[in-house]
Order: C-alpha cells, then sequence, then structure tokens
C-alpha cells in the first residue's frame, strides 16, 4: 500500500492533491529563501507562520497558511517524503476532494490545538499536523475498517506513529502540540466520514431494494 511505483506522471494524475501540496511546498520555500531565510523569524511572520507573541494575535488565515511553510530544508524533506509516501493511498481511498477537506481540516486543528496548548511564546509552521491527522486516518480504518488496510500497512502504520510520538517528544523544538491535535482530528473526522459513507450506502441500498419489489 506504502510503496511507490508509479512514475512522475502518473503519480500526479492518481494522486492530484498530494502533488499540488507537495509543489506548494516547494514554491513557499523557494520564495522564502528568495525573499530572507526559511529559519528567519521575520520572513516565517511575513509569509504566514502561526505564532503567539507579546502583543500580537494571529490572524485566522495563518491557521491555514501555516500548514504549507517549513523551517529549514530538513523539515520540508521530511515532510514532503511523508506525504508522498504515505498520504497518497488515503487520496485514493477518501477520493481527491474529500481528502482535500480532510488534510486542510487536519492542519488547522493542529494549529488550533498548539495555539490553545502552548504555555510559551513560539513562532510554529509546517505539514506535520495534516500528516499525523492522515497517519491517524490509517489508524482507525486499520481497526474499524480491517477490509481496508492489509495487514503489512497496518504494522507499517503502528510503527510510524510510535517513532513519530517519541521523535515529537525528544526531538527539541517539535510541535507536538500540533502533532496530537492533527491525530485527533483526523481520527474524529475519519470516524464522521465512515459513519457517512456506511449510511450512505445503506440508504442505496434500501432504494435498490425498494425498486426491485
Amino acid at each position: 500500500m506504502f510503496i511507490r511505483r508509479e512514475s512522475l506522471k502518473q503519480y500526479v494524475r492518481l494522486y492530484p492533491v498530494t502533488s499540488a501540496v507537495i509543489l506548494i511546498h516547494l514554491l513557499v520555500m523557494a520564495a522564502m529563501e528568495w525573499e530572507g531565510s526559511t529559519i528567519a523569524e521575520d520572513t516565517l511572520l511575513r509569509f504566514g507562520a502561526m505564532f503567539d507573541l507579546p502583543g500580537m494575535q494571529p490572524e485566522l488565515w495563518r491557521y491555514v497558511s501555516s500548514i504549507f511553510i517549513h523551517i529549514g530544508w530538513e523539515h520540508l524533506l521530511f515532510n514532503s517524503f511523508a506525504l508522498y509516501v504515505f498520504a497518497a493511498p488515503l487520496e485514493r481511498l477518501l477520493g481527491s476532494a474529500r481528502y482535500a477537506v480532510f488534510y486542510l481540516a487536519c492542519g488547522i486543528i493542529g494549529n488550533a490545538a498548539s495555539a490553545w496548548l502552548h504555555a510559551d511564546y513560539y513562532i510554529g509552521a509546517g505539514a506535520s499536523g495534516a500528516i499525523y491527522g492522515v497517519y491517524a486516518a490509517y489508524l482507525y480504518l486499520s481497526i474499524f475498517r480491517k477490509d481496508l488496510i492489509d495487514y503489512q500497512s497496518k504494522q507499517t502504520v503502528m510503527t510510524i506513529l510510535i517513532i513519530g510520538f517519541v521523535y515529537s517528544f525528544v526531538i527539541p523544538n517539535v510541535d507536538v502540540y500540533a502533532h496530537t491535535g492533527g491525530f485527533v482530528g483526523g481520527l474524529l473526522l475519519t470516524a464522521v466520514l465512515s459513519a457517512f459513507v456506511k449510511r450512505r450506502q445503506q440508504a442505496t441500498s434500501w432504494n435498490d431494494h425498494i425498486s426491485q419489489r
């Protein structure tokens, strides 16, 4: 499930939203490097990073813009690789439109959790909240929709989650609040989507039964 064998052309055709997100990451990074530096506070703030700073309140649009900003090339490459490998199958499972809404919603929830739970001043950015929402979706499906996730992929998801949360707590300057918020948001949203799909399938089945009488 997580082995990518597609050519670049096939990948873009099969996973247009994930491809667009990765492209936006690269373009934003290039623009930030052109204007200053992706690790410079003033550049991060000008391009839309989240923050909690003395006498300042973040505008609402930053809850979205900060999802596409990364602090340094290592941060960008790590998150973009996670998207390239792990997010693509979820786009196929949900459909591109639902996946796009799901991805953005998880990122926004992660940013909201970070803003709410941070006790100190901070500047934050990155796609990790949305990515942990993707991981949460796989965990939910592994437990409640085993027909959609094979055993090997389930083991991969569990390994990624364990390593990811250990990494979040051990490595300094990692926003564990955004990770956790995106993860919890992903679980809840997947539960809602699953219930919606189940009800729609039941309604379709009932309508088919009526039409056949």
